[in-house]
């Protein structure tokens, strides 16, 4: 391919800036490549878990109830990722503007900027959490009215996301916190926060599902409830985490809240939204292109088409698992070589971090290429009708799912690493120009001409991630977004 070699002399015309800085602490003492594991390694676990208890609520919920009552339940599950999705978004975007000032703030060894970073970022995070959760929860209603469920999954989607509104200020708080952590190169603590987080949602949701009365016995609502206390909990401990000594004489920056001033700071409040509005922005475009299609996809000509469309999102979510974890790595890495005055190793770091990822999600992908059936069968075992139904439906998904791994480790890793690098506004633009061309107006079309399908409409979406991985991995080559302003 021509791209990796535009990468290449893109290196070697900012070698000569390679010298002029080293990353602090235990990671400018590694090689680049140990450097991208180091940094991945936590978050992959981190994600392994994420798959594995998000994996547990599905499965509860498929033990929940039998026929009608299961497609029923499985299809409000289904609007209710996408819900929990638009939750997220204010808060992530305050999470990529604090991860690429802070990892800046670290590269060039200024730890009052990184600190002020984090404190700023959090009383950013409580307020966009608390105004998300408001917005959702006033207009909750309506939005399971335009996706037309059932009223049977619609009554269950509006026990479940009603009460996991309440999470919205809580994540903004753990957000802030976990990615500033993550952009001091300090990966391992978030890990093992979300290990309690997914420990304890797991055992509360199926106490409050599968237990007696009064403590059990509270259906869908049950799992929203172990979400949001185990949200609760990880908060609580990593604001305390946090509460911690600084260490004056350590080569490592350290982030503290001891002492801080939580007044609110005018500039890094603005340095924060000019790095996360465009992302936030992104975010909401592309929550409402995705719900552009799930319309589509709840309005085929039978049940249970998003409950099998929400089962291939899961287990698409597997390979994501080396691609964010690297991406995540890569953002970290490039942000702090920019604070340290040195592009060259910014751009080798999103380089190798890409190749890291191609060649993991592309195993991945060929797993999803010889067994689809057995992977969704260790979702949804059962084989009464609906299930059968449900299966067969997704196995097809799962095999497209394959197919596309190697743009989609692409598409991860370089807009994360843009993201890191503060060049949101380029990631925003390119990711709306392929998402309309493809899921708005290429769906559009076909099912103005001819018989839209489930199938159809993950191929179109396919064809969107291919565009989307050439498009970036020539914004990277070009190299522009080495000089984006935090």
């Amino acid at each position: 391919m021509a791209r990796p070699g535009k990468i290449i002399e893109a290196e070697q015309r900012s070698s000569i800036q390679e010298a002029d800085g080293r990353l602090a602490g235990r990671l400018g003492q590694l090689s680049l490549g140990r450097q991208v594991v180091a940094l991945a390694v936590w978050p992959f676990l981190e994600q392994i878990l994420s798959f594995m208890v998000n994996t547990v609520d599905l499965i509860l919920a498929t033990r929940m109830a039998e026929g009608d009552a299961r497609v029923a339940i499985m299809d409000a599950l289904g609007l209710g990722g996408y819900v929990m999705w638009l939750m997220m978004i204010l808060q992530g975007a305050v999470a990529t503007g604090i991860l690429a000032i802070i990892s800046r703030a670290a590269g060039a060894r200024k730890p009052d900027e990184a600190r002020e970073g984090l404190v700023q970022g959090i009383l950013a995070g409580l307020f966009m959490g608390a105004l998300s959760g408001l917005i959702i929860r006033l207009s909750l209603p309506t939005l399971i009215r335009i996706f037309a469920l059932s009223d049977d999954a619609a009554g269950y989607a509006f026990d479940y996301l009603a009460i996991l509104c309440w999470s919205c200020p809580i994540l903004g708080i753990f957000y802030a916190c976990t990615n500033a952590l993550r952009a001091i190169g300090d990966t391992r603590t978030p890990f093992f926060i979300m290990l309690l987080i997914n420990v304890s949602n797991a055992a509360l949701s199926a106490c409050f599902v599968f237990l007696d009365p009064p403590v059990g016995g509270m259906g869908i609502a049950g799992l929203a409830y172990g979400s949001l206390l185990a949200w609760v909990l990880g908060a609580i401990i990593v604001v305390a985490l946090l509460y911690r000594k600084p260490q004056p004489q350590s080569d490592e920056i350290t982030l503290t809240l001891r002492e801080a001033n939580w007044t609110p700071q005018r500039e890094m409040m603005t340095r924060i939204g000019r790095v996360g509005l465009p992302q936030g922005i992104e975010m909401l475009g592309m929550w409402l292109i995705h719900a552009y299609v799930l319309r589509f996809i709840t309005g085929l000509s039978f049940d249970g088409a998003l409950g099998a469309h929400f089962i291939a999102i899961r287990v698409e979510s597997l390979s994501f698992l080396p691609g964010f974890a690297i991406g995540t790595a890569t953002a970290t890495l490039v942000g702090q070589y920019l604070g340290a005055q040195n592009p060259g190793m910014a751009m080798k770091a999103l380089r190798t971090a890409w190749l890291y990822a191609l060649a993991f999600m592309s195993a991945i992908g060929v797993f999803f290429l010889i067994a689809p059936e057995v992977i969704v069968r260790l979702i949804l075992p059962e084989t009464d009708a609906q299930a059968t139904q449900l299966i067969s439906v997704a196995v097809p998904l799962v095999f497209i799912c394959g197919i596309f791994q190697p743009a989609l480790a692409t598409t991860i890793v370089m807009k994360t690493s843009l993201r890191g690098a503060g060049a949101t506004k380029t990631v925003m633009i390119g990711s709306f120009a392929c998402l309309i061309l493809f899921r708005i107006v290429g769906i559009t079309l076909y099912d103005t001409f001819a018989d839209l399908t489930l199938n159809i409409i993950w191929i179109f979406m396919s064809i969107d991630l291919f565009v989307q991985a050439f498009v970036f991995l020539g914004i990277a080559s070009r190299g522009k977004w080495l000089d984006a302003k935090v």
